[in-house]
């Protein structure tokens, strides 16, 4: 049988000496083993484990119900954010209402650069939204995220150093493999028809995309909510609101 992942979170009631030494105890007589370990904020522990045989982790999970002091509040496959929370030892934030959309706040880089990180290093189609105000840090995240999944990223459309539109990519742009960062304002309502022909090309690609802005993305287009497979939004601070009356005014102009 082979090995498989499994995240285990328990809530801690009582930290006395030693717990922890009684459940790596445990798990090593059951022979699992533990690839990572964590406090995943306040009194919260979440660990990585390891092993070939599903049935121990199921013994495992009714032996920790009898254990004082402890409550289990995970034991499944991980998911990505189980893992980042563990790496990390903080969990990310999901809207309540849409569990597609993930908010970080700019003390929060490394772990959105992790989390971009990893989602781009799946293959196939996929879109990712990010929404922010100017000069939040989303581009530059896009990129060291690419960095972090040793991919390549082209810009599509971009206000990072001056206004990018393009109208035509190199063949070695286009590679389905490369992360293509598109700016929802630009691409939309600052292009030309030979971009938005490029743009519809891009699109239709098995490739991840990533696009600024794009509720305006999705106003300015044909493109509806559904493409996006998640929403990531970055801010400053927390309560920061993030409005688009700046864009709009300056898409006035236009």
């Amino acid at each position: 049988m082979e090995y498989k992942q499994w995240y285990m979170e328990y809530k801690i009631h009582k930290n006395r000496p030693g717990l922890l030494g009684d459940i790596a105890s445990l798990l090593g007589m059951l022979e699992v083993n533990i690839i990572t370990i964590n406090g995943v904020e306040n009194r919260t522990r979440g660990m990585l484990l390891q092993t070939d045989d599903d049935e121990k982790i199921e013994l495992l999970g009714k032996m920790l119900k009898k254990v004082d002091n402890i409550t289990i509040n995970a034991l499944r496959p991980p998911k990505l954010v189980d893992i980042l929370a563990v790496r990390h030892g903080r969990y990310i934030e999901r809207d309540s209402d849409d569990k597609k959309t993930f908010r970080f706040t700019r003390d929060e880089l490394g772990l959105l650069v992790d989390f971009l990180g990893e989602i781009f290093k799946r293959e196939g189609n996929q879109v990712i939204g990010l929404r922010g105000m100017p000069r939040v840090g989303k581009t530059e995240s896009i990129i060291a995220g690419s960095v972090c999944a040793s991919k390549r990223w082209a810009f599509v459309s971009s206000t990072m150093l001056r206004q990018t539109v393009r109208s035509q990519l190199s063949e070695e742009e286009m590679d389905p493999g490369n992360i293509f960062i598109i700016d929802g304002i630009v691409s939309t309502v600052r292009s030309n028809e030979k971009h938005y022909s490029l743009l519809q090309e891009i699109m239709a690609m098995p490739s991840t995309k990533v696009i600024e802005h794009p509720d305006i993305f999705v106003k300015e287009s044909h493109y509806d909510h559904s493409i996006y497979d998640c929403i990531i939004e970055l801010r400053s601070t927390p309560d920061e609101e993030i409005s688009y009356e700046t864009f709009t005014n300056d898409l006035n102009e236009f």
